[in-house]
């Protein structure tokens, strides 16, 4: 094709456009006419990405994408180009047409060149099949595209959280509560809720991780999400209850999560697992037992760790076991004398309550320390 009949046909995009769309869009397509024959690849892209945030663009998106910016696709940025078609594939409505034209640009991308590129449209294409319900299809996109993301450094947040995002999106969809909570906590790590997600996006983003913080059978540690600024989207809501909930398993009260109880059946799915949840919160209630003492006070009776968890002592033997089984904890069991040597216990993302009783008791080691080096400098001073 020779640089006049480019211009014919630029000359019958732009001609066709103007008369087809609102007098407000028309300096773009006059940029667009600018900024290509002066063959400024940049600066068109980014007026591109102007033209397509314009809600007014809405309707003309996929036409411009397809009869103008494939015609110089390969000369800009790959992954420019792929966020750009991401956004434009949002306007198909046609489940065939939405999954052709991603594998179409896919197709076309040089994926050896753009690694990044080809994980975002492999993360897109995986997220539209999960809407169309191949779960199947899905999972082998997903699976392809970590193998990618997984050797790469450095990789820009928004295809972080296109493959967080559809990961975290397909375990919801499979009920895998504790794959949902990791991914969906690495999918926020990506992305500015208040920028990027709507009100309701982020009440139904703080309510499903909230869910699955209860329903994940991994999951025993609340510190993270009990900081995240995602939990205020509860506040004021039907579902404030639900973070009220979430400090009562962190603190594991086994007083205040009774006093909740009678709110289950506003969610089903607590009601129907309430013995797995009474089982984490006596779980809870142990490990944060064992947190609050010192190194040095760590063997517990079974008639001590029942008043802690609200368990009658029979009970306790059984509810250590699966703590060691679970990796909370660890130690040995006396069945005989009927105690519970503890040696360590699991790690936790502390909440700021937790960190001030880390700290007190940190001071009480101090003050300990001064006693000994007081009482023992004289005794070494009058030996030299």
């Amino acid at each position: 094709m020779t640089s006049t009949q480019f211009k014919l046909d630029l000359d019958q995009f732009i001609g066709t456009a103007l008369s087809a769309t609102p007098s407000e869009l028309h300096p773009y397509f006059e940029a667009f006419r600018t900024l290509y024959t002066r063959k400024l690849w940049h600066q068109l892209t980014q007026k591109l990405f102007q033209f397509f945030e314009n809600p007014l663009a809405r309707p003309y998106r996929v036409d411009t994408f397809e009869r103008f910016v494939r015609d110089f696709e390969n000369k800009i940025n790959q992954l420019r180009l792929v966020e750009l078609g991401v956004k434009v594939s949002q306007d198909i409505d046609n489940p065939q047409k939405h999954l052709a034209f991603l594998t179409s640009l896919l197709s076309r991308i040089n994926t050896e060149q753009s690694k990044e590129a080809h994980v975002l449209l492999l993360a897109s294409i995986a997220h539209a099949k999960l809407l169309y319900g191949d779960l199947e299809g899905t999972k082998g996109d997903m699976d392809s595209a970590w193998k990618i993301l997984d050797s790469l450094e450095g990789v820009e947040g928004s295809v972080n959280a296109a493959y967080y995002g559809v990961a975290a999106d397909y375990y919801k969809a499979k009920a895998e509560y504790a794959p949902y909570y990791r991914h969906s906590l690495l999918y926020l790590a990506c992305v500015d809720p208040e920028k990027d997600l709507s009100p309701e996006e982020r009440l139904l983003r703080a309510h499903d991780l909230a869910i699955s913080a209860f329903l994940g059978d991994t999951i025993y540690n609340f510190g993270e999400l009990l900081m995240h600024p995602i939990l205020d989207s509860l506040d004021g809501t039907n579902h404030e209850w639900l973070k009220k909930l979430l400090f009562t398993f962190n603190e594991g009260n086994i007083g205040k999560f009774e006093s909740l109880a009678p709110l289950f059946p506003k969610e089903p799915i607590l009601q129907e697992n309430y013995a797995f949840l009474k089982q984490k919160i006596c779980l809870m209630a142990l490990i944060e037992s064992v947190f609050k003492r010192s190194a040095t006070d760590r063997t517990m009776s079974f008639q001590t760790i029942a008043q802690e968890t609200g368990l009658l002592k029979e009970e306790v033997e059984y509810l250590v076991m699966k703590a060691l089984s679970l990796k909370l904890i660890r130690g040995s069991l006396d069945q005989v004398e009927e105690k519970a040597q503890i040696t360590w216990v699991q790690p936790r993302v502390l909440s700021r309550e937790q960190i001030g009783g880390l700290a007190k008791r940190l001071e009480e080691w101090v003050d300990k320390l001064n006693t000994v080096e007081k009482r023992i400098a004289p005794e070494v001073l009058t030996s030299a």
